[in-house]
């Protein structure tokens, strides 16, 4: 029997991993990342809440993937984004939109399901770059704004862009 946690925010993680689908389709070129929401969010029965969260990624993604880009690689400046598998920067893509672009989520749950979904679709080595990268982002964010976006976040790491080099080059050994 799934906790009724899980349950509540079910709709949440379904719309990341379409979120995630179409913005790792889209890097192939066919078609644009809104194009491939759509056509997934018309041929499978996807809940209108979980549809909501998709197309609030997405769009984050789409229409800030500049900055957002910027801000990987200056979380993660030894893996530039153009050179990450497409997996990766997708991954990374969607968490880093969900992260500074919808703020109804609370960092630690979109740190979280991003860092599980890494683990699921990607690996290991990914999953630790997702962690440090995103705990960086939200650090970055914060002193920017001058603003805690979840604080009940327990602190990451003294050196993220540490955590994030290992993860890769632990990956890179195995």
């Amino acid at each position: 029997m799934a906790s009724p946690a899980r349950t509540v925010h079910e709709p949440e993680r379904e719309g990341r991993q379409v979120a995630l689908a179409a913005v790792f389709e889209a890097e192939f070129g066919q078609r644009t990342a809104g194009d491939a929401l759509s056509r997934r969010l018309s041929d499978r029965d996807i809940s209108e809440r979980a549809g909501t969260h998709a197309k609030r990624i997405v769009d984050a993604v789409v229409t800030h993937r500049v900055t957002i880009d910027e801000r990987i690689e200056e979380v993660a400046p030894t893996y530039p984004v153009v050179q990450l598998a497409r997996i990766d920067r997708s991954l990374l893509r969607c968490g880093v939109g969900e992260l500074l672009h919808c703020p109804t989520t609370p960092a630690r749950v979109a740190i979280s399901e991003w860092v599980e979904l890494a683990r699921t679709y990607s690996g290991e080595p990914t999953r630790r770059l997702m962690n440090g990268a995103l705990g960086r982002v939200v650090d970055l964010a914060a002193e920017i704004e001058g603003t805690e976006r979840d604080e009940e976040s327990t602190p990451g790491p003294e050196s993220t862009t540490d955590t994030v080099t290992q993860a890769h080059q632990e990956g890179t050994r195995e």
